[in-house]
């Protein structure tokens, strides 16, 4: 096990070195191994699975443009999660007014016992997302990242490219706005209060 470690670090860096020189078949290997935590960082970061197709592509464009940057200071998979952080932040910032198109449940049949548990989250998760889409994309970002993701603020800070006093002003101020916004919304206070989690089909590829 202390091995798993230097390892890892020294396979990250063979690949990427591989990926530089232009070789085909590290740059799919490393795309297959990287995507779906990618899909699952920005489904979680837009709230919907529309248009992020695309977005997985910049990022795998800016991802491949910069790697010859890496210097392995941290794990590829962090490395790369800056990467997604930006082209997210660039994102955010264009369409800041952006209501999310929630695709977060399949119909769910009039019998199942679990309907309505599952369409008050649903209605839950649409208003938090809401919320979200009036946020400074850097308040977005950061309660993204520590609140549904359940990143550390340090990793938060690090992905972000932030101080960490910064990362928890981001935190606090993204809390307060939901805060205020959840006193005058019995089902979204509730699911903020609660154990309410995003219904949706996040870890989809």
């Amino acid at each position: 096990m202390a091995d798993a470690a230097p390892t890892r670090w020294a396979e990250d860096h063979a690949l990427a070195r591989r990926c530089v020189a232009g070789d085909g078949v590290a740059q799919r290997a490393l795309y297959e191994r990287e995507k779906r935590r990618v899909h699952a960082v920005l489904f979680r970061i837009f709230g919907s699975n529309a248009g992020i197709d695309d977005v997985i592509q910049e990022v795998f464009i800016q991802v491949f443009r910069s790697l010859v940057g890496f210097r392995g200071e941290s794990s590829l998979a962090t490395w790369i999660d800056r990467c997604t952080v930006r082209v997210a932040y660039a994102q955010l910032s264009k369409v800041r007014r952006r209501r999310a198109e929630l695709e977060l449940v399949q119909d769910i049949d009039s019998g199942d016992p679990t309907a309505e548990r599952r369409a008050l989250a649903r209605e839950a998760t649409r208003r938090l997302y809401a919320v979200l889409d009036d946020l400074d994309p850097k308040l977005r970002l950061a309660f993204v990242l520590q609140e549904l993701e359940g990143n550390s603020v340090a990793e938060v800070a690090a992905k972000m490219e932030a101080t960490v006093v910064a990362t928890k002003t981001r935190v606090f101020r993204a809390r307060a706005k939901l805060a205020t916004a959840a006193r005058g919304d019995p089902v979204l206070r509730e699911f903020l209060e609660g154990d309410g989690e995003m219904v949706s089909e996040g870890e989809a590829s």
